[in-house]
């Protein structure tokens, strides 16, 4: 059984949405177990569930971009994790990483970096999301388009400031988390049957 875990920070509700999304995409595929931590729990490293990102194959970090970085909750997570780094834990497992902001752009890409540059001291191996913009193979139908707004170092969605959560993101955007969630298992169980 691969085992993946989703860590992840939501202010508004929104990001934990596209956690349940990318949930759903990487539990779709066989062999796949994942488990799903707040990284409000993971505020201390010697306290929470840090046995649950021990024990993962691969790690899915999540946060909302605020003010063109991830959120000071995760940020206190990502810090937190310095006592794994001290014993290489997280050395060989995949990373991935998602983010969620009230713009289409949002220097979102900024957040995504934070996750690979974590990612790279604890010695991961980080997977992006390498589909092409669905714009680009669906014409004009930008609102129906996957990956719409081209990223590829993670999942970049966006969810209005001013609508709650059970009305944003919206479906291309959830249905590209579930896409990235699958794609993340896959990638993480072809690394775990390697080293087996």
């Amino acid at each position: 059984m691969t085992k993946l875990a989703i860590v992840y920070h939501s202010g508004y509700g929104h990001t934990a949405k596209v956690a349940e999304h990318v949930k759903a995409g990487a539990e779709s595929v066989d062999g796949v177990s994942v488990v799903v931590v707040k990284a409000d729990d993971l505020q201390s490293a010697d306290a929470g569930p840090w046995s649950d990102l021990a024990e993962a194959d691969g790690i899915i970090f999540g946060a909302p971009t605020y003010m063109g970085s991830v959120s000071a909750t995760m940020q206190k997570c990502l810090e937190a994790s310095s006592k794994v780094w001290f014993t290489h834990g997280w050395k060989d497992k995949i990373a991935a990483g998602f983010t969620n902001s009230g713009s289409l752009a949002g220097d979102k890409n900024e957040a995504l970096k934070r996750f690979a540059t974590i990612a790279a001291q604890h010695g991961m191996v980080w997977a992006g999301l390498p589909d092409k913009s669905g714009f680009t193979q669906s014409g004009s139908d930008f609102k129906a388009a996957t990956n719409r707004a081209g990223h590829y170092l993670g999942l970049a969605t966006m969810a209005a400031a001013d609508l709650p959560a059970d009305q944003a993101p919206d479906a291309a955007d959830l249905e590209t988390a579930r896409i990235f969630g699958a794609r993340i298992a896959n990638v993480t169980a072809r690394w775990r049957r390697g080293a087996a």
